[in-house]
């Protein structure tokens, strides 16, 4: 299964913010040139990662840090054992998340779903969300919803997922904008890409009914997977994490569990500049 960080909307989108993208051996790579620094790199989530891969960006692009996170299916013992990279403390993307099949009928996967998140589904049922295309109302009401250590997309980065993914994208907006999220898709996977709720929402439970349509869109768009996009990971451990680990639980899904998130410095690289 291609990652949506391996498609070719999401190349565009990173060149929109600045990034430079290199396609080796059917793999996208992400660089970012730093003035006095060079080169960062970084791989997310690629199919296939050879040795090949990784000599022609050291020899070609000499980086100053390279980061890699590999994919579920990927044999990663290479990176630690010959090249010199070490696992990080911490992930850039979701160390584990939660992949719901989406092949059952629309009922059937409702009933899947637990007990309580039925019973709020019901609840909220009659309360009004609708699609938004209006960036500057999207980004207002996530910047107002949420406290001021939370990453807010900018302007420019919601209006190129909205740009680059085009139909293959979902802005959700309940008309208090208490909350709020983006839906995107590839041909097979819808992905849970982001989402906010501020304190009215959490008490009217309105981001149960707002997942639930990223859901119905995902499936109607035919995409047979629905990835949750992060949960809580024990091995990685991130406590802020917890209740909305609890919150996407109730949809249910299959966990998985990524290798991490895998660095390299280049100290003579970075001597080099000095």
């Amino acid at each position: 299964m291609t990652d949506l960080r391996q498609s070719k909307p999401y190349v565009t989108h990173m060149k929109n913010l600045g990034w430079q993208v290199i396609k080796i051996k059917g793999v996208y790579c992400y660089l970012r040139h730093f003035p006095l620094l060079g080169n960062f790199i970084k791989i997310q989530r690629p199919k296939k990662l050879t040795p090949r891969l990784i000599t022609h960006i050291e020899k070609k692009y000499h980086p100053f840090h390279c980061v890699i996170e590999p994919n579920i299916s990927t044999d990663y013992s290479l990176l630690t054992t010959h090249y010199g990279f070490h696992l990080s403390k911490s992930t850039y993307l979701p160390s584990k998340t939660l992949i719901l099949s989406l092949t059952r009928s629309e009922y059937s996967l409702y009933k899947s779903f637990a007990k309580d998140t039925r019973r709020l589904l019901r609840k909220t049922q009659n309360q009004e969300i609708t699609q938004t295309n209006d960036i500057f109302l999207f980004r207002h009401a996530f910047k107002n919803a949420v406290n001021r250590s939370r990453y807010v997309p900018s302007v420019k980065n919601l209006a190129s997922l909205q740009n680059t993914f085009g139909k293959k994208s979902l802005f959700l907006l309940t008309q208090n904008h208490s909350t709020g999220a983006v839906f995107l898709r590839t041909k097979k996977t819808g992905y849970y890409w982001l989402a906010f709720t501020n304190k009215e929402g959490r008490h009217n439970k309105s981001q149960y009914q707002v997942l639930w349509q990223g859901l119905e869109w995902a499936k109607k768009e035919g995409c047979q997977f629905f990835d949750f996009e992060g949960v809580y990971d024990e091995r990685f451990p991130n406590k802020s994490w917890q209740g909305f680990t609890h919150f996407k639980k109730g949809f249910g899904g299959e966990e998985v569990k990524y290798p991490g998130t895998f660095s390299k410095v280049y100290w003579k690289n970075l001597l080099k500049l000095n």
